[in-house]
């Protein structure tokens, strides 16, 4: 398998929305749109990583993660990968790249959005180094 890694583009939006359809767990929020993801790359064209198959045709999205910085905390979301491709360290080597880039940001310290019920992601963050704080909690509003 030959797993390349890039930045997402805009000719990549709905690819990313298939792949999340299919591999990211949303089931607590609103469902993205290409609107949102189109958004994202405009803002930050550094922001959204993908894991691309280069053995399929049309090469296929595989793995994802967002790297958010504003410019104080690291912040890591959309960390997927491919049901197919599980277990192969995409995972591992998207959460590598996205910390190499806080690095360059001077970052000190990264945060994961992780479902508490999504015990998969549980192994994959731990594994990683990350582990869940329990003196926090987040709060959300719909806009």
């Amino acid at each position: 398998m030959m797993v390349a890694y890039r930045n997402a583009s805009a000719t990549d939006i709905d690819a990313v929305l298939r792949f999340w359809a299919t591999a990211a767990e949303d089931s607590h929020r609103p469902p993205d749109s290409a609107d949102a993801v189109r958004r994202l790359i405009e803002r930050d064209p550094e922001a959204l990583i993908l894991a691309i198959d280069d053995n399929t045709d049309g090469d296929a999205v595989v793995g994802s993660i967002i790297v958010g910085w504003d410019g104080w905390r690291c912040h890591l979301y959309r960390l997927a990968v491919a049901p197919t491709h599980r277990r192969q360290g995409i995972g591992r080597d998207l959460v590598d790249r996205a910390e190499a880039r806080f690095m360059t940001y001077g970052g000190t310290r990264a945060d994961a959005m992780v479902l508490d019920d999504n015990a998969l992601a549980h192994g994959v963050w731990s594994t990683a180094g990350y582990a869940p704080q329990p003196e926090w909690s987040r709060w959300v509003k719909a806009l």
